[in-house]
């Protein structure tokens, strides 16, 4: 059974169905009244102008005669018959002679007149001897018949006129027209029974011959909607409506095939990504969740359904610093953003994530999504610390002959100083200058023993290592101290350091035994690269971020080993370890500055040591 619903199609369907045969009756209509009043009128005309004939017979009979009351009688009688309006017979100049209505006796009809003009304002050859004329008492069929001027005639008539007069008979057209309406009423009346009857035929049809049979290419599209893609639409015949059945029927095909492909290709995709160590997961403009691999969820320690749809504020509480979010900072900057973390699992314990956050775009060019990539980086950052301290350790070596001989200098003056007071103070040399002289030679051992002691302490402080993260340093100083600490290595190079004097107290945020390691990893390099008789500087430039330029006169850095200077194990000197930029670079990144260098005209590179001012806005500091 057919379910009747109303639909555009529906109602389209009906409308211009109604329209179609409306029109096309309501054309039948005009055409059958116009021909029926045209039939109507020519049997009128055909019956006046036999009646006019009639009468032309019987008049001319009795004028042959010459009994006018006989003609008045006729005229009036012919006049009084049915349908009949008015019989006028009018002379040669247009007076009425006679007329059935009295009244209208001795009257003229002037040719100028407008129903006399509606015949005589045609050509000659367009003229009938019938016309319908719309008067004020309504529409009249006038027939004119001539009077001919027989031979029978000129005993009364002059010779030379053709015509004697003319006879009008004048039949009533508005009972014509009356009815030919009741006619056109009774054939408008079956026509619109015809056209009810025949457009809910045509409508029947319609609904059940193509309107039921596209139902159910709506039901199977609906199904298929819903997943089930093995509906298809009954193709059995060979109209046009089966070409479509079958046409979508390999539509649905062909869509079965790619859901499945799609389907299986998504399977696929699900696997590689669950199969990653790495934790991916994908954020919306709210930074809610909406899709994210197991890794992540087992850092997240929660379940998929707790996960997915709810803000990353939430599901991953404990596991980002929400101060620094990189998600955030993408959405806002539209650039890809790298951020380390540290974070509790869910046995407690410490682990440190690299996140990566890279923006997804949409059609506008705005940042729809955030694919965040979680990099558990625990085992590198403890490698990092022990490649450190391995660097740390061969710096110190490298720094021993130096120490050593820096120390070995004021022990000999202090030894020779104690044996001149062992000397002076022999029982047989005890003058006063002997005193003066055992005064100052104690004096030059005091300086000398507290110059061995703040050699010791500096090197002794380097060598630990330790220092609490985020500290307030002051430049000036940790510069002075490094500078003393490489001052015998350098003498031993041939080469001077100078630090150039700070105007200001410039202060930073950093560990200040791992500032001066990446100053001394720097350093060295300048001493290393520089030849007898050059000069190093270092100098402080104030602002936000504070910069601190390492400039030397050395034999400068070649263009392969420059990109990627700041790689692990990569030197250009022999014998080098390859680590000293790498961990100076991981140092001052944490502090959430950087490292960059630029060669010199004149010879020589200049490395630059960018630090987030006190003043400035800083990044959660990591501990080294």
């Amino acid at each position: 059974m057919i379910e009747f619903r109303l639909t555009s199609m529906t109602a389209g369907l009906a409308v211009g169905v109604s329209v179609a045969v409306a029109a096309a009756c309501a054309a039948g209509a005009y055409i059958y009244s116009h021909h029926h009043f045209e039939s109507l009128i020519a049997t009128a005309r055909e019956t006046a102008l036999s009646q006019g004939e009639l009468i032309r017979t019987a008049l001319e009979h009795q004028m042959m005669e010459n009994d006018r009351s006989l003609i008045s009688r006729m005229i009036e009688g012919f006049g009084k018959q049915a349908g009949v309006d008015n019989v006028l017979l009018l002379d040669r100049s247009g007076r009425v002679q006679y007329s059935s209505r009295p009244e209208s006796v001795g009257s003229r009809m002037a040719i100028s007149s407008p129903t006399c003009q509606s015949c005589h304002g045609q050509p000659r050859e367009k003229r009938s001897s019938s016309r319908v004329l719309e008067t004020r008492e309504g529409a009249l069929l006038r027939t004119v018949i001539p009077i001919r001027n027989r031979e029978a005639c000129h005993r009364c008539h002059e010779a030379r006129h053709s015509i004697n007069g003319v006879l009008i008979v004048d039949v009533d057209a508005g009972s014509i027209r009356t009815a030919m309406n009741r006619d056109i009423s009774w054939m408008l009346a079956g026509t619109g029974l015809l056209a009810l009857v025949l457009t809910g035929t045509i409508g029947g049809v319609v609904r059940l011959v193509v309107i039921g049979r596209l139902k159910r290419f709506e039901t199977t599209a609906r199904l298929i909607a819903a997943g089930d893609f093995e509906r298809r639409v009954p193709a059995a015949g060979f109209d046009t409506i089966d070409w479509l059945a079958r046409e979508f029927n390999s539509m649905a095909d062909s869509l079965g095939n790619l859901v499945s492909e799609v389907r299986q290709q998504g399977e696929r995709l699900e696997t590689v990504i669950n199969s990653i160590d790495d934790g991916i997961v994908v954020l919306d403009a709210e930074r809610k969740v909406i899709a994210a691999n197991e890794a992540f969820l087992q850092r997240t320690g929660r379940y998929r359904s707790a996960v997915l749809g709810v803000s990353c504020l939430n599901s991953t509480a404990g596991m980002c610093n929400t101060t620094d979010c990189p998600a955030l900072s993408c959405l806002q900057s539209g650039a890809r953003q790298v951020r380390i973390h540290e974070r509790r699992t869910v046995r407690g314990e410490v682990a440190w994530e690299e996140v990566h956050a890279s923006p997804i775009r949409g059609a506008s060019g705005s940042v729809q999504y955030v694919v965040e990539v979680w990099r558990d980086i625990s085992a590198r950052r403890a490698a990092e610390a022990q490649l450190a301290e391995s660097h740390r350790l061969a710096s110190l070596g490298f720094l021993a002959a130096g120490f050593s001989h820096e120390l070995n200098t004021p022990l000999a003056t202090t030894l020779a100083c104690v044996e001149g007071i062992l000397r002076d103070a022999q029982p047989a040399r005890r003058d006063t200058a002997g005193w003066d002289r055992v005064s100052e030679s104690a004096a030059i051992a005091r300086d000398q023993l507290l110059r061995c002691r703040g050699v010791t302490q500096n090197f002794l402080r380097l060598s630990s290592g330790k220092g609490s993260p985020g500290n307030m340093v002051d430049v000036e100083p940790a510069l002075a101290a490094v500078a003393r600490l490489v001052e015998p290595t350098a003498r031993a190079q041939g080469v001077t350091v100078t630090v150039e004097p700070v105007e200001v107290n410039v202060r930073v945020r950093v560990n200040e035994a791992g500032l001066q390691h990446v100053l001394l990893n720097l350093l060295l390099n300048a001493i290393q690269a520089s030849s007898r008789g050059s000069g190093i500087s270092i100098s402080v430039e104030d602002g936000d971020p504070v910069a601190i330029r390492v400039t030397d006169s050395g034999c400068g850095i070649p263009p392969e080993i420059k990109e990627k200077l700041f790689e692990p194990f990569c030197s250009s000197r022999e014998g080098g370890t390859g680590l000293g930029l790498f961990l100076s670079l991981n140092f001052i990144r944490r502090w959430g500055g950087d490292i960059k260098v630029q060669g010199r005209p004149e010879g020589g590179s200049v490395f630059e040591v960018l630090l987030p001012s006190v003043t400035g806005t800083l990044p959660e500091v990591a501990p080294s």
